[in-house]
């Protein structure tokens, strides 16, 4: 009887050790907060300290458990502060280069999400400005295992990220108050935002992030700047396009295409970044890029036009697309990316979420996930829709001309038919595992030969 009693509390203790300890598959930050302090602000700060062991390379490893580093954690974000798996803020109390990023104090733990992962690597393929880094963690905190999260660089002005002018907080000079600028549109309100009414309907609230305490001037300068460019925007002749005088619409047609092959329904409602530097010339550059996601679904239009599950409110985006600049530019920018960076990019995605799935087993089961596909089938799942959208987008290119059917590559006719086709020979209209032969007829009968290779 006693035995029996002590076998089954072995099993019970073995089954709970297998999802509370950390799998050892991938770098582990240890967090411990002062009197095992619980986290519950946003705003509110908890000093710490942390150490990370990589197992597979140790120059990453920074403290150890006898030697710990200082920090301070505090809740982030909005909805996702919601859910039952938190994430946090970091401020190291010293700048570190965790995992091989570059040397800085804030950084960020996400939730780990395979869409982010792919929508970071298309912003560096894409060639913004910068694009935070992410890298695959397991995080023990107050020696309690949470699991596998993103730590992410964060959107801020330095030279190790994004690396422009940064004007101070509460500036009354007249003469660099238009220069130095991070501002998020954003869903949410917040304490640091300047509103402005872009239509009868909507109001855009830019949360401020550098300089984050506005002078008078400041305020006044970036709402009447802002209310400037909505106006242009909306300006009903499309034909001057005063609204490039103040926003790159290179970098404006490249946000764009990420949000469409992401399918992001959020791109132009919130984690909308803008940045302006002191330069010749500086304009509003779209970027950097922040929380995105796909909706894995059939692409049908633009993802600004689809509906949603929640109210969307997609900023100006309706308004660009009538402006053939703004359409040259991004098919511009499309002939750059499609189709010749497509399979690097799907390697890259594998690549970084391979070394993953070890965790994320384990992940599905400590945070009882809903859906209880391996991580595996999810990249998969992921790819197919993400190719989905790119050849719906190809084929759906904006354009005001009348001579130039939407879709087109400058010399082609109207695509008739999309077909893969295996190394076994077999036709789909989906792409299969390994190489596939990309077939696209016209309405010509002409046709066109890529290839592209899924894993």
């Amino acid at each position: 009887m006693v035995k029996s009693a002590v076998l089954s509390f072995l099993v019970l203790f073995l089954s709970v050790l297998k999802v509370t300890a950390q799998t050892g598959t991938l770098p582990i930050l240890y967090i411990e907060t002062e009197n095992h302090q619980a986290i519950v602000s946003k705003t509110v700060y908890v000093a710490g300290t942390y150490f990370l062991v990589d197992p597979f390379d140790p120059s990453h490893n920074i403290g150890t458990k006898s030697s710990p580093l200082s920090l301070e954690i505090r809740g982030r974000g909005h909805s996702s502060w919601r859910g039952k798996k938190k994430p946090y803020k970091l401020r190291l109390g010293q700048k570190a280069p965790l995992l091989g990023m570059k040397k800085h104090r804030h950084w960020a733990l996400l939730k780990f999400y395979a869409p982010t992962v792919a929508g970071m690597q298309l912003g560096k393929t894409m060639g913004f400005d910068w694009t935070p880094s992410t890298r695959p963690v397991e995080v023990v905190l107050n020696d309690t295992y949470l699991g596998l999260y993103l730590l992410a660089e964060t959107n801020r002005i330095s030279p190790q990220r994004l690396n422009i002018y940064e004007q101070p907080d509460e500036n009354d000079d007249e003469r660099t108050i238009p220069y130095g600028w991070l501002v998020e549109v954003d869903n949410y309100r917040e304490n640091n935002q300047v509103r402005i009414k872009e239509n009868s309907k909507w109001t855009i609230n830019l949360t401020c992030h550098s300089p984050e305490v506005l002078s008078e001037a400041q305020n006044k300068w970036l709402t009447d700047e802002f209310s400037t460019i909505n106006a242009a925007i909306y300006d009903d002749d499309k034909s001057g396009s005063t609204w490039e005088e103040y926003i790159d619409v290179d970098a404006m047609a490249r946000y764009f295409i990420v949000q469409e092959v992401m399918d992001n329904s959020d791109g132009f409602h919130g984690s909308f970044y803008l940045h302006k530097d002191s330069v010749d010339d500086a304009r509003w550059i779209a970027g950097p890029l922040w929380d995105l996601s796909c909706n894995e679904r059939e692409k049908t239009d633009y993802t600004f036009r689809m509906k949603t599950s929640y109210v969307f409110t997609p900023h100006w985006i309706g308004e660009l697309i009538k402006d053939q600049d703004f359409c040259d530019a991004v098919r511009e920018v499309w002939n750059e990316f499609y189709p010749e960076k497509i399979e690097g990019w799907m390697n890259d995605i594998d690549q970084r979420l391979s070394p993953c799935t070890t965790a994320f087993s384990k992940e599905i089961v400590l945070w009882a996930y809903e859906d209880q596909a391996s991580l595996h089938e999810r990249a998969e799942r992921l790819k197919t829709a993400l190719l989905g959208n790119i050849e719906w987008f190809n084929e759906h290119l904006p354009s005001t001309d009348e001579d130039v059917i939407p879709g087109l590559l400058e010399g082609q006719t109207q695509v008739m038919k999309v077909e893969y086709v295996s190394t076994s020979g077999m036709r789909s209209s989906q792409p299969s595992k390994g190489i596939n032969i990309v077939e696209t007829t016209y309405a010509d009968g002409s046709k066109k030969i890529t290839k592209t290779f899924i894993k």
